[in-house]
């Protein structure tokens, strides 16, 4: 009874493994293809559309990182009678609250919001609900506290809600600090495949572009609608993705707002950070999924790829269990296992990383003309052999999560001021 049982199941997985794959070998060719026809994404110019923007920034004990990001946000050349700065000052035990009123006290636009310990430091998203009372603009764009944005970002941004059917926009993250170690030049790699190939492809296909927290912005009023961000989510960025394509509005990839970032650069913060990501992730699964397969507003290519993306981060769970079956279903003789066992090492080798497979690294990095980093590419098996720990242990966590009641953590990432070096 338990061999058909375990046959099912990994020819399930070997169903699954094998759409992703279909998926981003489409996805590739698809960014490659529109990069013959023009080596950059124009962006709408400056002057075709100026809304209002207020630009909220989470803070909790950034004081090595926000004051860089101030100084950025007001050298912006956005019109600053339309413009809005609220920094969150979330409880935070550090210089990063002083830090901030010196920037208010310099620059009429920035304001800023001091939460206390009794009220502050309960995650992201209480911290955005917390300020967007405060917030009056038509559009809200958001910053992580270490990220370095260029003068034009915010009217790169801003210019795309043009378009009434945009509810939110996301720009490109890009990894400063990338000569540090060893680690972040693999996450470098990770942020190429997702960005340059994987959310651009969904972008050029009309699919679903997942807004990322940082580097990009929604409508105020929509966010209002929906009563702010729901606080219970580790990833509220995803989980808007989501209630706005649900609701019939776009969100939109603008592959030319790269914004600079600060990747982690140890394996411990590595694994809270990725942990609370699949964490997340696998909340919104939960959350969304039925209504995504039920929704009038999606085509169905937009389905299967929302479902694709919504469980992505359960595909390194799925093989190692399917790794531990194929040994096991190899051990007794059948047939089956021996003819389709070859999948399992192809999906350890092409999921790596942040589960953007190893040919769309590799393109995105010979898109971005980065010759030097690829070599580090075949060393992206151990970040996927780490990730499926960390899958395993974020999917225990949520089970644990639902069956006792207890409310998900925030993990904060530590954020340590290294991309100074590097500008």
């Amino acid at each position: 009874m338990l061999t058909p049982v375990l046959t099912a199941f990994f020819l399930l997985t070997v169903i699954l493994i094998t759409a992703y794959l279909v998926r981003h070998y489409v996805f590739t060719v698809i960014v490659l293809r529109a990069a013959k026809k023009s080596t950059r994404q124009s962006p709408i110019m400056a002057g075709d559309y100026e809304p209002t923007v207020s630009i909220l920034i989470p803070a909790h004990n950034e004081e090595k990182v926000i004051g860089a990001l101030l100084q950025r946000i007001a050298e912006t050349n956005y019109p600053k009678e339309k413009l809005e700065v609220i920094t969150i000052n979330d409880a935070s035990r550090d210089a990063t609250g002083k830090i901030a009123d010196e920037y208010s006290k310099r620059y009429h636009f920035i304001k800023v919001l001091h939460r206390k310990p009794v009220e502050g430091g309960k995650g992201k998203p209480a911290a955005l609900n917390a300020a967007l009372k405060y917030a009056h603009n038509e559009i809200v764009l958001c910053f992580d506290a270490d990220y370095t944005p260029h003068p034009d970002l915010v009217r790169i941004l801003a210019a795309e809600f043009a378009d009434p059917a945009v509810g939110a926009v996301q720009g490109r993250p890009v990894v400063l600090n990338e000569p540090q170690n060893v680690i972040t030049r693999l996450i470098t790699l990770e942020r190429i495949g997702g960005y340059k190939i994987d959310q651009q492809a969904r972008e050029l296909l009309s699919l679903v572009p997942q807004f990322g927290g940082t580097v990009g912005g929604f409508r105020r009023n929509l966010i209002s609608a929906l009563g702010g961000f729901d606080e219970s989510m580790l990833t509220e960025d995803t989980d808007l993705t989501f209630e706005l394509v649900l609701a019939g509005y776009r969100v939109r990839y603008v592959e030319a707002a790269e914004c600079y970032e600060e990747a982690v650069a140890s394996w411990p913060t590595y694994w809270r950070q990725r942990t609370r990501w699949a964490k997340g992730h696998m909340q919104v699964c939960f959350k969304h999924e039925f209504a995504v397969l039920g929704s009038k507003r999606l085509t169905f290519r937009q389905k299967l790829d929302s479902l694709l993306l919504l469980n992505v981060y359960f595909m390194p769970l799925l093989s190692l269990v399917s790794l531990v079956i194929g040994v096991y279903l190899l051990f007794v003789h059948l047939a089956v296992a021996e003819t389709l066992w070859f999948v399992v090492p192809v999906s350890m080798y092409s999921f790596v990383g942040n589960y953007a497979p190893f040919f769309e690294v590799s393109i995105g990095a010979y898109l971005d003309r980065r010759r030097q980093v690829q070599w580090l590419m075949p060393l992206m098996i151990f970040s996927f052999l780490l990730n499926m720990p960390i899958c395993a242990k974020a999917f225990l966590s949520l089970i644990f999560d639902k069956l006792t009641g207890r409310r998900g953590h925030w993990v904060k990432t530590e954020h340590l001021g290294n991309t100074k070096t590097c500008l």
